[in-house]
């Protein structure tokens, strides 16, 4: 599940940067005869997207670590796991129509990881 979300992440990614493209268009066409209340506009919007990259990339990364940690980790990655669990899924409510999944991800995550199937698969003997 961790890299199913790695891969929905990199496609928000790539149509945050597409966004972002759009929006620094828009604001170098921007007429000089336009109100101060739209450039500030385009640049609250600019700084929006360049925030939630920052955050696509993050969480990202921190989906593929866990993930490739689960064969060797001990508790550290389950609890780093149940952490991104968590902030996935509250992330994901504010894009909430488009995040539904990340949601039900991030929830499933969260309980699987959490049982005590999930508990022993980390506390197994490593030889």
């Amino acid at each position: 599940m961790l890299f199913v979300l790695s891969g929905l992440n990199l496609i928000g990614l790539v149509l945050a940067v597409a966004g972002l493209g759009s929006l620094s268009k828009a604001s170098k066409s921007a007429s000089e005869y336009g109100t101060s209340d739209s450039m500030t506009a385009l640049n609250v919007g600019k700084g929006v997207m360049i925030f939630a990259i920052v955050l696509i990339v993050a969480l990202t990364v921190l989906a593929i670590t866990c993930a490739t940690q689960f064969g060797k980790g001990g508790t550290g990655v389950r609890v780093a796991t149940i952490v991104f669990g968590v902030i996935n899924t509250l992330v994901s409510f504010f894009a909430f129509p488009v995040g539904l999944v990340h949601t039900v991800l991030g929830i499933m995550i969260i309980v699987m990881i959490s049982k005590d199937d999930g508990e022993m698969w980390f506390k197994r003997p490593r030889y």
